[in-house]
């Protein structure tokens, strides 16, 4: 209940900002959006492996200023911006794409492996074996729905997809996990009654 009135007082000071900015776009209206979106997309930006995540944000920030006149429907700003950031990090990646110099992976095996994968037994490393059951497009739809706490709408409104299509790609994912979640809640029940 607490982190409900918590969400739901963000969502209203985002939104107040929001309407403020679109209403009077300058520089002090502006600065006060920066400060509350231009950490959502660093992270968002990182939760992707993207090493230019503030660069980035910068970018997409500075065409969120350029673009605002050009939203329809302010109810979906957040789900506009990210929109925006999608793009933009499609084209880091085809730049990169681009640039990127070839090296010999069996060089690098040993610490690529120790570096991405968790340690055994950590909750890091749980969530990383049961994220991979899932397909990308299950996984992306999750993290906005539940980690970055997005509504079913404005995920749909960024991936240019039916509502509907969002929320089976959710209910697809949850339903691949239960057996690991349900699995880690019995363990924790056996381990509370020994």
């Amino acid at each position: 209940m607490l982190h409900e009135t918590i969400a739901r007082k963000k969502l209203f000071e985002e939104a107040a900002l929001t309407d403020r900015f679109l209403d009077r776009p300058c520089e002090e209206t502006f600065t006060d959006l920066f400060k509350i979106f231009s950490p959502r997309l660093v992270a968002f930006f990182r939760a992707r492996n993207c090493s230019s995540a503030e660069d980035l944000a910068q970018e997409v920030m500075l065409a969120v200023y350029r673009k605002a006149g050009q939203l329809r429907n302010r109810s979906l700003f957040r789900a506009w911006m990210f929109k925006i950031a999608r793009h933009a990090l499609s084209r880091h990646y085809e730049k990169q794409t681009l640039e990127v110099d070839t090296i010999d992976l069996a060089d690098v095996a040993d610490t690529m492996a120790a570096a991405t994968h968790p340690s055994p037994g950590t909750h890091a490393f749980e969530f990383h074996n049961w994220i991979s059951v899932l397909d990308t497009r299950e996984r992306e739809a999750l993290t906005l729905r539940y980690i970055e706490q997005w509504e079913y709408h404005e995920i749909a409104s960024a991936q240019d997809i039916p509502i509907g299509t969002v929320q089976w790609r959710v209910h697809r994912a949850i339903k691949k996990l239960a057996p690991y979640l349900k699995r880690r809640e019995d363990a924790q029940l056996m381990r509370r009654a020994a």
